[in-house]
C-alpha cells in the first residue's frame, strides 16, 4: 500500500483554498463572505481530522504497528479513516449545529505490536496534538501576515475550532485521546472498567457540554484560554464562529 498523499485529501484542501478565497473576493458581499468562512472552516476541519488521525498512524508506524502503511492511514485518505459518515458527516453536522467539534475519525493501531507503554501514549497523544499545531500555525498566520478581515476571521475560526478539538480529545474520559495517553499505565481492571463505558462515555461527555451551561462554561473558557496562549484573537474566532453558524 502506497503511503503517498490522497487525491481526497487534496480535495479537501482545494475545498478550503476555495473558501479562503470567496472570504477576500466577498468583502462588501455579506452571503458571498459567509459562504466563504463556511467553506473554509468546514473544508479546514475535514482536513484537520485526516491530520489528526494521520498524526496517530505515523507514530504508530514509527513505534512499530507496520500494519497502519498496509491499511492506508498514512495516506491521509479519508476514506481510510473508518465508516464516513459517522467520522466526518456527522462531526461537521454537530460543528454546523451546536459549534463543538466531535472527535471524527478513528485508526485501528495493533497495541502489541507497538515496543513501549510510552511510544503507545505518544500514539494517543500525536492526534490532538496535530490540533493544537495547526491551531498554533492558524493564529501566527494571521498575527503576522497582512490578509482581508474576512480571512482573518475564517482562520480564526478555524484556529479556534482545533483548540477546541485539542482539549475535548485530551481529557482524560475512555473514549477519547486523553484517556488513551494514561491507558498504558493503568491497572488490568481499570482498563476493563474503562472499555465497558468507552462506547458512551464521549457521548455522554459531549451532552454535558451542550446541555449544562456550568460545564460549557468551564470547557470553553479552558479552551479560550489556551487559544489565548498560542496567540489567538478571541475577537475574530467569535466573529468567524457568527459567520460560521449564520443560521442563528
Amino acid at each position: 500500500m502506497s503511503a503517498r498523499i490522497s487525491p481526497w485529501f487534496l480535495l479537501l484542501v482545494g475545498v478550503a483554498v476555495a473558501g479562503g478565497v470567496l472570504t477576500v473576493v466577498g468583502t462588501g458581499a455579506p452571503v458571498m463572505l459567509t459562504a466563504g468562512v463556511v467553506l473554509l472552516v468546514v473544508g479546514g476541519w475535514m482536513v484537520s481530522l485526516c491530520l489528526h488521525e494521520w498524526g496517530h498512524a505515523v507514530v504508530a508506524y514509527r513505534g512499530g504497528d507496520t500494519s497502519v502503511r498496509d491499511k492506508g492511514y498514512l495516506t491521509l485518505d479519508i476514506r481510510r479513516y473508518t465508516d464516513i459518515g459517522l467520522s466526518f458527516v456527522l462531526p461537521v453536522v454537530f460543528l454546523l449545529i451546536g459549534g463543538v467539534p466531535l472527535p471524527g475519525g478513528a485508526v485501528w493501531i495493533n497495541h502489541w505490536a507497538i515496543r513501549s507503554r510510552f511510544t503507545r501514549s505518544l500514539v494517543s497523544l500525536a492526534g490532538p496534538m496535530a490540533n493544537l499545531v495547526l491551531g498554533a500555525i492558524l493564529t501566527i498566520a494571521v498575527a503576522t501576515v497582512a490578509m482581508p478581515i474576512g480571512l482573518a476571521v475564517g482562520l480564526s475560526c478555524l484556529a479556534l475550532i482545533q483548540v477546541l478539538a485539542f482539549v475535548l480529545n485530551i481529557l482524560p474520559v475512555p473514549g477519547l485521546d486523553g484517556f488513551g495517553v494514561l491507558e498504558p499505565y493503568l491497572s488490568a481492571g481499570a482498563r476493563e472498567l474503562a472499555a465497558k463505558v468507552r462506547p458512551w462515555a464521549p457521548i455522554v461527555l459531549f451532552l454535558l457540554i451542550i446541555g449544562l451551561p456550568g460545564v460549557a462554561q468551564r470547557f470553553f473558557g479552558l479552551s479560550f484560554f489556551v487559544f489565548g496562549v498560542i496567540g489567538g484573537d478571541a475577537g475574530l474566532a467569535a466573529a468567524g464562529y457568527n459567520e460560521l453558524l449564520f443560521w442563528r
